[in-house]
């Protein structure tokens, strides 16, 4: 996922509105959130001694604080051996990153690990993601997630576990997302007595460009889960601290492009007209405390003679964010309603294209409110009041929210800023740093978030 404030999302999308765009026009809109979605067809192939699923209800759960468990979840997650085990594992992943539906080596890492530990798993899903379960094998089972993938970005950190795939990068920080996981599945192993029915860990490909979440879904990861918890690094929190929020913490994503043709007027003119106009949809008629984004990000024209006659053709398409899908299907209408009435003001014909079929449409992230507490007690418990974050929504997109729109679910950050290691870097940036000291603070807040909505179910 792509970590950006409004001002750097709009600055890369700016950066793309480029005369002469070639013919990848989605794929270059994607390459901004890092999404270049398929779909292909699911896998049914198990790994022996899986457990059979069964199916649950989903029941309202209650609060309660045990200091004795947090102490030892926390003491686990740090002692040496745990916290030099998680770096290492972490490191690894991050000198062999591989990309979307192709992390076959680190999807062979975590087997293996899951093997050493004894737990049973269920592979493959979506090509290369694991499903794992810890626990009675019973519900009610709570599932989380870790994102497995790495970037298309050359490595620009000099250091002893820099990347040696060239143009390839865990500049986004999955690496720490999967060693945080498997951190909280040695914990949650360890402690599986304790355990009142099932945590799933999902260890899921894809998520910066193919669409892993939904492809996760499709082969079964949520089967008779009721409730789902992710997290995400964040160099805008100090490291061992969490930050979330209730309600919508990452916009939804979608494209659009049209293409406007000539029949009898001036298509440059009717296609520069019609980029204004779209301005005003965010402008004079959204809520301005309600934020939202309709930014035009290429615009072509077929010609680049100056001597030439009017083309007969032109094409432009960018991107379009809200935080509610109300407010994500209106802004689809005004867009494809503005293009059309402006192109016939011009004399011209118009055509707008969502790429509906195409998977491009991220819904928005919402973190359903029990939740989020739950999730929010169990944090504030293991890091302290001053170390928790109500943090602001973000305009980036995460393909977790396709969990969130089948069971309840939130999404949190783990703090890795250090100034002193240099973890200052935005997400996707070739100097990206992960500070490993927030390594065990994940895999505490994971196993304990899990441990905790069993036991209080």
């Amino acid at each position: 996922m792509e970590m950006m404030t409004a001002a750097v999302l709009v600055f890369m999308l700016s950066s793309l509105a480029t005369v002469g765009t070639t013919n990848s026009e989605l794929s270059s809109l994607l390459q901004v959130d890092g999404m270049l979605m398929r779909m292909v067809k699911p896998s049914s192939k198990n790994h022996s001694n899986f457990w059979p699923w069964r199916t649950t209800t989903t029941t309202t759960i209650t609060t309660s604080s045990n200091s004795e468990d947090l102490s030892e979840i926390m003491s686990m997650a740090r002692k040496g051996g745990m916290a030099e085990w998680m770096s290492s594992v972490r490191r690894k992943i991050h000198a062999n990153p591989e990309l979307a539906f192709q992390e076959h080596e680190t999807s062979r890492l975590v087997r293996h690990e899951l093997d050493r530990l004894h737990i049973p798993y269920q592979y493959p899903l979506a090509r290369t993601g694991i499903r794992a379960a810890i626990g009675t094998g019973k519900s009610p089972f709570v599932a989380l997630r870790a994102d497995m993938d790495a970037l298309p970005i050359q490595e620009a950190v000099e250091w002893e576990h820099k990347s040696k795939n060239a143009g390839k990068m865990h500049a986004c920080g999955h690496d720490a997302h999967v060693a945080m996981l498997l951190g909280a599945a040695r914990i949650l192993k360890a402690r599986e007595a304790n355990l009142k029915g099932t945590v799933i860990l999902l260890f899921q490909p894809a998520e910066e460009a193919g669409n892993g979440a939904k492809r996760m879904i499709e082969d079964g990861a949520l089967q008779d889960v009721e409730a789902i918890f992710g997290l995400h690094v964040s160099h805008l929190l100090p490291t061992g601290s969490i930050g979330s929020r209730t309600g919508a913490i990452l916009a939804g994503c979608g494209f659009f492009k049209a293409v406007i043709q000539s029949t009898g007027g001036n298509v440059v003119l009717a296609a520069s007209a019609t980029v204004i106009s779209l301005q005003g949809i965010v402008s004079r008629e959204s809520d301005p405390l309600d934020p939202q984004v309709v930014s035009v990000t290429f615009f072509k024209s077929g010609r680049d003679d100056l001597d030439g006659g009017a083309p007969v053709q032109v094409e432009f398409g960018g991107t379009v964010r809200a935080f509610s899908r109300k407010n994500f299907q209106r802004l689809f209408k005004r867009i494809e309603e503005v293009i059309l009435a402006q192109s016939k003001v011009y004399g011209c014909s118009a055509t707008v294209d969502f790429f509906g079929n195409s998977d491009a449409v991220y819904p928005p992230l919402v973190n359903n409110d029990e939740i989020y507490k739950h999730m929010k007690n169990a944090a504030v418990d293991l890091v302290g009041t001053t170390n928790f974050h109500d943090v602001q929504p973000l305009m980036g997109a995460e393909d977790f929210a396709f969990y969130s729109e089948v069971v309840p679910a939130t999404f949190f950050y783990i703090g890795i800023r250090n100034e002193t290691l240099g973890s200052v870097h935005t997400a996707h940036s070739p100097k990206f740093i992960v500070d490993e000291n927030a390594l065990p603070v994940g895999a505490a807040a994971h196993a304990t978030i899990a441990e905790r909505y069993l036991n209080e179910r």
